[in-house]
This record gives structure tokens, C-alpha cells and sequence, in this order.
């Protein structure tokens, strides 16, 4: 093997295949950091579920994914504890588990790095500030990172995508788009308040898989239904894909700190404004009134809906092949690989 390739281990956690048929997007980011390497001239193992259809040597101990025992901590830590030991040849393992770096440390691995996809909150701003004393640990924004100041973060890599996946949409549907989780922080009540307020009509695509999804639902979303908000379950990538490219906007009214939100860039590449709160990492993607508008609350919300029409649908595809490549997001982590070895 040429000393100018590396062979880089990616250990993705055991909850959903790599690619994620539906919604996944630590898993989605994984696939593409995989092709991206690959295209970029580097050898990659993915150690996955067995399930995942990624285009690279796969090795597994879950034959499926364990979705209806996410958060088991037994179900994780051998995962994590057999994908060391699959992945041990590997110049460098990117681990994006949430255990797999304290078996890594207590195992006197080294050449380790590891992406946190979520937010630094309660008892994880501890197990990452252990972290970050004695491995590189990746923010996926400037917000997630300034949010936990006593975690060391070896630097901010922003989540990227394949652009040529994305169709270009003129937004001819008429519809207002929500796209996500069905899960009050994400804001989907609130969407369709909104939209109705507008009296612009709602698409409402969403995972609804666990019972506190399917109870939220029930007791807030549903009552709202109608003619102008419809609710069409969750989106497949091509079902996705064409909602995007339809929509007249993203409605995305989060009601937390999101450390990415990897929709808004999918959304962008799609030529969709995005609409949204001024939170979490949101300031990081949208540029306000130019890719869409940064609103206080959500009585600006329903004034961005009115004034959508404004926004320059090649702006915001311009905007994403700019700063949410694939190609610039591995540029990045190659890197960083290569910085830890030389350590």
C-alpha cells in the first residue's frame, strides 16, 4: 500500500444500516465520509451492522440493525469491543459511537478520532471532556462546541453531502415542506400552526417509528390535519428527494439547540429556502435573507413564509456546493487523520 494512502476503520454505531434506509443521519454521514475516502484515493473498512449496503469491505457482529434496542448498553459495547478488534490493522479508526472511545482508551488504543453527533449535554459533557484529554474529538458545529467549553474539541468539521444526489427543484409543488422527526423539539406542531397562520399548505414527512413519536403525534399533530396540512409518513431518499425539490421552502421551527441539522444543507442543494429559528447551528448554514431567513420566534416565521418568494433559488444551491461538500467534509477529516498519526 502506497505511503500516501491510508487504511481508515469507520466504526458506525449498531442502531441502522449504513446507508440508512429511511432516516439516519449519523448514518447517512458515515456513508458519505466512506465513498468520499475512497474517492479521494484512501482504503476503508466500515464496521456496521450487517444489513448496510455501503460500497466499501464491511465487517460486522450485529447481522441487523437493532433499532428496537437503541441505547442498550450491552447491545453497544460489543458492537464497539468486536469492531476494534475487526478494525485493529487500520492505520487510524473514526469512531462515531458513543462508547467505543472509552474501549478504545481502555484498550490503549491510540490512533483514534471521533465525531460527536449529538448535543455536549448532562452526563456526555463529562464523558467527552475524559474524551478530549487524551483523543481528538470532532464538533459538527461552532455552536456544539461553544456549548461545552471544558470539552477540548480538536476541531469543527460541518457535515457535507454529494451534491449531484441532489436534484434541483424550481419549487413549482407550492408547498411548505417539514421534514424530520416527529418529536417537539423538532417543531412539527408548531409547523403546522404556522403554515395554517401563513395560509400556505403544509407537507409534513416524518420518522414516527418509537411510541413517544406515535403519542406526540396522536395528541398534538394530528387534530391539526387537513386539507392544507397532510401528513405523508416517512421519506424514503427518492420520496425525499422530490419533496425537496418541490417544496417552496423548508420549515424548520426547532425548538433546541440543534448541534447540525443536516436537512437545511439537503434542503439548500435542492434550490429550497430554508426557514427557521436563530438556533443551534442554523446561523452556520443559512445566510438570512439570502439561502432563507433566521427568525427570533414565530411570529417572524409566518412574516419569512409571506416574504419566501424573495429568495434566489441558485443562491441556495450555490451556497451548499460552496461549504457542505462531500469532498471539502473529507478533505477535512483526512487531514485530521494524518495530524494524529504525526503526533
Amino acid at each position: 500500500m502506497p505511503r500516501s494512502q491510508l487504511h481508515i476503520g469507520l466504526l458506525s454505531p449498531p442502531w441502522v444500516a449504513v446507508p440508512p434506509p429511511a432516516y439516519g443521519g449519523t448514518e447517512s454521514i458515515v456513508d458519505r465520509i466512506a465513498r468520499g475516502l475512497v474517492a479521494a484515493g484512501q482504503y476503508v473498512t466500515l464496521y456496521a451492522t450487517g444489513d448496510s449496503t455501503a460500497p466499501v469491505p464491511i465487517a460486522h457482529s450485529v447481522a441487523t440493525a437493532a433499532a428496537d434496542r437503541m441505547g442498550e448498553g450491552t447491545v453497544e459495547m460489543r458492537h464497539v469491543m468486536e469492531g476494534y478488534e475487526a478494525l485493529a490493522d487500520c492505520d487510524i479508526v473514526h469512531d462515531h459511537t458513543l462508547v467505543g472511545p472509552a474501549w478504545a482508551l481502555a484498550c490503549g488504543h491510540r490512533r483514534v478520532v471521533t465525531t460527536c453527533h449529538g448535543p455536549f449535554a448532562g452526563e456526555l459533557r463529562a464523558i467527552y471532556r475524559r474524551y478530549g484529554e487524551r483523543l481528538p474529538v470532532v464538533a459538527i458545529s461552532r455552536d456544539q462546541a461553544a456549548r461545552a467549553p471544558e470539552i477540548a474539541i480538536d476541531r469543527v468539521i460541518h457535515h457535507g453531502l454529494d451534491i449531484d444526489q441532489f436534484p434541483v427543484g424550481r419549487g413549482d409543488g407550492g408547498y411548505l415542506l417539514f421534514l424530520g422527526r416527529m418529536v417537539p423539539d423538532k417543531g412539527v406542531r408548531e409547523a403546522a400552526v404556522l403554515a395554517r397562520t401563513a395560509r400556505r399548505p403544509l407537507v409534513i414527512a416524518a420518522k414516527m417509528r418509537e411510541p413517544c413519536e406515535r403519542a406526540y403525534f396522536a395528541e398534538q399533530v394530528r387534530p391539526l390535519l387537513g386539507d392544507d396540512i397532510v401528513f405523508v409518513g416517512e421519506a424514503a431518499n427518492g420520496t425525499k428527494l422530490n419533496l425537496l425539490a418541490g417544496a417552496a421552502a423548508l420549515l424548520n421551527p426547532i425548538r433546541w439547540p440543534e448541534p447540525f441539522g443536516l436537512v437545511m444543507t439537503e434542503a439548500l442543494a435542492c434550490g429550497t429556502p430554508v426557514l427557521t429559528r436563530r438556533a443551534g447551528a442554523a446561523p452556520e448554514i443559512v445566510d438570512d435573507g439570502v439561502t432563507g431567513f433566521l427568525c427570533a420566534d414565530d411570529a417572524a416565521l409566518v412574516q419569512a413564509i409571506e416574504r419566501v418568494d424573495e429568495l434566489d433559488r441558485a443562491k441556495c444551491r450555490a451556497a451548499v456546493v460552496e461549504r457542505f461538500s462531500t469532498e471539502r467534509m473529507v478533505g477535512s477529516y483526512i487531514a485530521l487523520y494524518r495530524d494524529v498519526m504525526a503526533r
